[in-house]
């Protein structure tokens, strides 16, 4: 069939069609969702397994992130050469080898090598779901669409949350200490399966294609997706785009006009991480229970599903916002939130107050949901033009996995040496220099076209 033909068939685009493509993208976030809590699940069997120190607890958390490093660096260049899919398909597939090798490893050192190729999974899959919806997506539902991957990336970690607690209750210290935590960390190649059975029946991203010279198909899909008289806008588009930027090469990253936004990028990902979110995510249970005690069996576990659910809640309100309020108003919010709530956490740990805690984590969590949390993920691919925008992102991401292994590998440290008290008030700063750096100097993207947006740099 002809492009003429389609067209006097095709008149309208589908908005199922888009939702479709951008849950099968978005379950690369189920991933790393659900690896983020059930390793914070698994550690104190873990810690008592095998007798870990400080230092090793951070590394068997942490050793997922090296790998991330290693697949988020590939994954733009790859990407630029073989296609969004094929890309995000190996991940998938990495991830399922990994979950299944953890669940059967018998040291440390094999569970951390599992976990370093599930991290490259994670990492080739990480940046390229948000830039294969990105690419997919009309403009004015980008924001919403995109937060799908930051959706189910929290719908991952409750649900892991309450999957952990019925783990834990289900035997005895003695049987989570030797086969509860297999079961954890193993039910990870579940979605992995899913991810990749969803790709594999999704097509390639409509802007790579006709970056490749298959017009057609790339015409095909965005007829599907904004109907026929938009598809004919966003061809022209693109392909004014690409051959604009023909002569493009990596270096343009370093010099004006993508020297701007390259920093933005760097910046919302530094951000996303020094924050400190992830030392809740990563070591919740072991925060509860030092501020709550034993008496009541597992309670870090049913606190940990509670803040879970508080981050799933208020992802869908930054859903809802993010194409109505702006990606600025509620990274700056966000960042400024969590300051307020990491300080009441300061309070609580130096008080005694295991209720406060709890509470303030609560919050810390619901102000990096709303905000930092999915736009973050949504903005950092907006910023950059079709032939850079893999490796871009890729490079912004690699800055976000480094830091993210920070916060995994040093947290426990921080706590030993710091308290939580002190711990919290480091992050309190970082979310206040966050908030301020962000209201100076990220844009606003809200409701342009990915043209439109690179015209910012041009002006």
């Amino acid at each position: 069939m002809t492009e003429n033909t389609t067209s006097a068939v095709k008149k309208q685009g589908s908005m199922k069609y888009v939702v479709i493509l951008a849950l099968s993208a978005g379950m690369a976030g189920l991933l790393y969702g659900y690896d983020t809590v059930s390793i914070s699940g698994a550690i104190e069997f873990l810690r008592q397994a095998y007798n870990l120190s400080a230092g090793l607890q951070g590394l068997v958390i942490s050793s997922i992130m090296i790998g991330g490093v290693v697949g988020v660096g590939f994954s733009g260049f790859l990407a630029d050469k073989i296609g969004r899919r094929k890309v995000l398909l190996i991940g998938a597939a990495c991830f399922f080898f990994a979950a299944l090798w953890s669940a059967f490893t018998y040291s440390p050192w094999t569970l951390i090598a599992a976990r370093i190729i599930g991290g490259v999974g994670i990492g080739l899959a990480s940046a390229l779901a948000i830039t294969y919806i990105t690419e997919c997506a009309p403009a004015k539902y980008r924001g919403t669409l995109s937060s799908a991957y930051q959706l189910l990336t929290i719908l991952g970690i409750f649900l892991t949350n309450v999957i952990n607690f019925g783990i834990a209750n289900a035997g005895s210290l003695d049987w989570g200490i030797n086969t509860g935590w297999r079961w954890m960390l193993g039910i990870g190649c579940l979605p992995a399966a899913i991810f990749f059975i969803a790709l594999f029946l999704s097509p390639e991203s409509p802007r790579f294609l006709i970056q490749s010279g298959r017009e057609k198909e790339g015409f095909a899909i965005l007829e599907k997706i904004g109907g026929t008289d938009e598809a004919h806008r966003e061809v022209a588009d693109v392909k004014a785009s690409i051959e604009r930027d023909k002569n493009g090469k990596l270096t343009d990253l370093f010099k004006k006009p993508l020297l701007i936004p390259f920093l933005i990028g760097l910046l919302l990902a530094a951000f996303n991480q020094v924050g400190g979110q992830n030392a809740v995510s990563y070591y919740g249970p072991t925060m509860f229970k030092a501020a709550l005690g034993d008496n009541i069996p597992n309670v870090e576990f049913l606190c940990s599903s509670l803040v879970g659910l508080v981050e799933l809640v208020f992802t869908v309100v930054g859903m809802a916002l993010i194409d109505k309020a702006g990606r600025k108003p509620l990274l700056v919010s966000s960042a400024a939130g969590m300051g307020v709530f990491a300080a009441i956490m300061a309070f609580a740990f130096h008080a005694n107050i295991g209720w406060l805690v709890v509470a303030g984590a609560c919050g810390f969590i619901a102000c990096f949901a709303f905000g930092l949390g999915p736009v973050t993920w949504v903005m950092i691919p907006e910023l950059f033009p079709t032939y850079m925008r893999g490796r871009a992102s890729g490079l912004c991401t690699v800055l976000l996995w480094g830091i993210n292994f920070c916060v995994g590998q040093f947290t426990p440290m921080m706590f030993q040496g710091w308290g939580g008290s002190g711990t919290f008030i480091f992050w309190m700063v970082m979310d206040f220099i966050g908030a301020i750096s962000i209201a100076k100097f990220a844009p606003e993207t809200k409701g342009k076209t990915l043209e439109e947006i690179q015209a910012l740099w041009t002006k």
